[in-house]
């Protein structure tokens, strides 16, 4: 057996490792051998740490622990987790996983008894790589494309993270459309970024006209969009844009670039440039289109609307 302990923001990587682990389960009983808890109550998680795999062979829980460190277990209950821990069957792998929010500047309490516990194992935390880190970036790029069977000139490197940022959730979701682009060969350009990626630049000549009440020239521009993409990730994308420019609005004045670049997760140079495009834009207008646009997201991915692109065309212009 082995536990595992993964706490920290990137969830992209810590998904990553536990594939890893679930690639030595048995693939035809992986219902069986495969069990994901969301912070099971205190009888319930001893119960689960005291699992016996059947005869199907090796086991693996994932138990979702972030909640647990807003609370308390007494000395009784460390005991217990402590003491089902070391006895655990040697066929049953467990990851407790702690996502923290993306961007809030959240911690785990390592001085809470239930951390040292979990620290004796296979800890592993999974912080966020800094924009302003961009030769780290650089490299988990190369490294994600070379897994791909891709290659990236210089150029496309800096594209992809002027354009992206460092989410690598959606870093890998580009990677994986230009795979497709460039295929049969294998190299990625600048120019090929520019033209399958959406960009800053794209949303905010949409958002631009947006703000400004130029309707005509927004729902052109959201059409060019939908040529790259289709509308929910449109949405998904624009989500994350507005609510970085909701904290720029808000934390602009209080805030230096590089303390704005740490909050929203963007290069400075990029972070400067938003800054300047959002000198006209009211922070109320800002807060108005992100609650339309959770509204549409959420009708269109509950099924209570038969027409998605629509559906997005009426939160922007409502």
């Amino acid at each position: 057996m082995a536990v595992y302990f993964f706490y920290g923001e990137e969830d992209f990587n810590i998904e990553k490792e536990i594939d890893k682990l679930k690639k030595g389960l048995d693939k035809n009983f992986l219902e069986m051998s495969f069990k994901t808890y969301d912070n099971p109550k205190f009888p319930d998680l001893i119960s689960i740490l005291r699992t016996q795999p059947m005869m199907f062979g090796k086991m693996l829980i994932v138990i979702d622990c972030y909640n647990y460190f807003s609370k308390t277990f007494d000395d009784k209950e460390i005991k217990e987790i402590a003491a089902a821990l070391e006895n655990n069957d040697e066929n049953l792998d467990i990851v407790f996983v702690a996502q923290l929010p993306r961007d809030e500047g959240k911690k785990l309490d390592s001085r809470k008894k239930f951390f040292k516990t979990l620290a004796k194992y296979n800890a592993k935390e999974f912080a966020v790589i800094p924009t302003y880190k961009t030769a780290e970036l650089e490299d988990w790029l190369k490294k994600n494309a070379k897994s791909k069977g891709l290659k990236m000139t210089s150029d496309a490197l800096t594209a992809m993270i002027t354009q992206i940022g460092n989410n690598l959730r959606q870093l890998d979701t580009e990677l994986e459309k230009l795979q497709l682009m460039a295929y049969p060969n294998e190299l990625v350009t600048g120019d090929m970024v520019q033209e399958i990626c959406i960009s800053n630049e794209d949303l905010f000549a949409f958002s631009d006209y947006l703000m400004e009440g130029e309707k005509d020239k927004a729902l052109k521009e959201y059409r060019k969009l939908l040529d790259k993409k289709y509308c929910l990730e449109i949405v998904s994308t624009l989500q994350t844009m507005v609510r970085r420019w909701i904290i720029l609005k808000a934390k602009a004045s209080s805030c230096s670039p590089f303390e704005l670049s740490r909050l929203t997760g963007q290069h400075e140079y990029v972070v400067k440039l938003t800054l300047q495009k959002l000198k006209k834009t009211n922070l109320k207008d800002l807060v108005k289109l992100k609650k339309n646009i959770t509204e549409a997201e959420y009708k269109i991915k509950s099924g209570l609307s038969q027409n998605p692109e629509a559906e997005v065309e009426n939160a922007f212009f409502r």
